[in-house]
């Protein structure tokens, strides 16, 4: 049974950072592509960052330089940290991994930002 536990999130003043830690059992993160995506209220579930099997990253346009994303392989946990957080970065951030045998895309319960002054 795959099961994806997501923490760290909370509330921060703008300008401010935090990290977000995924972690996985029943599947191997390193095996796999893991994404990190957030829903805002109202709005679509969109990707903000993710990390292949290879280990190769990609990011959204309105957060590339400001956040990072990272495996821990021993762990089996992936980590986003996020800088220089502004108000549009408030959402609830969800962690992802795609298994494609057979195909099917895990979620974890999600994770709630706040950015606010």
């Amino acid at each position: 049974q795959v099961r994806l536990v997501e923490s760290g999130g909370g509330l921060v003043q703008p300008g401010g950072s935090l990290r977000l830690s995924c972690a996985a059992s029943g599947v191997i993160f390193n095996r796999n592509q893991v994404g990190w995506y957030r829903q805002a209220p109202g709005k679509e579930r969109d990707l903000v960052a993710g990390i292949s099997s290879g280990g190769i990253t990609n990011y959204a346009g309105s957060v590339k330089d400001r956040f990072t994303i990272s495996m821990d392989n021993a762990k089996n946990t992936v980590y986003l940290e996020m800088n220089n957080l502004n108000t549009d970065d408030t959402a609830v951030y969800y962690c992802s991994v795609f298994v494609l045998l057979p195909p099917v895309r895990y979620w974890g319960q999600g994770t709630q930002v706040t950015v606010s002054s």
